[in-house]
């Protein structure tokens, strides 16, 4: 669990809809959201 204020760390393998990869730093000084769905890649 990250602090209050803490910078969100780099992530890795985070593509965006179009499946070019997308970095936190690429967006650093703006807001960001980052949503996933985790079931989404599962059977059923």
């Amino acid at each position: 669990m990250l602090a209050e204020g803490t910078p969100a760390p780099e992530l890795e393998g985070v593509v965006d809809h179009d499946g070019r990869p997308v970095r936190l730093s690429d967006v650093s000084g703006s807001w960001a959201l980052l949503w996933w769905y985790p079931m989404a890649d599962t059977p059923g």
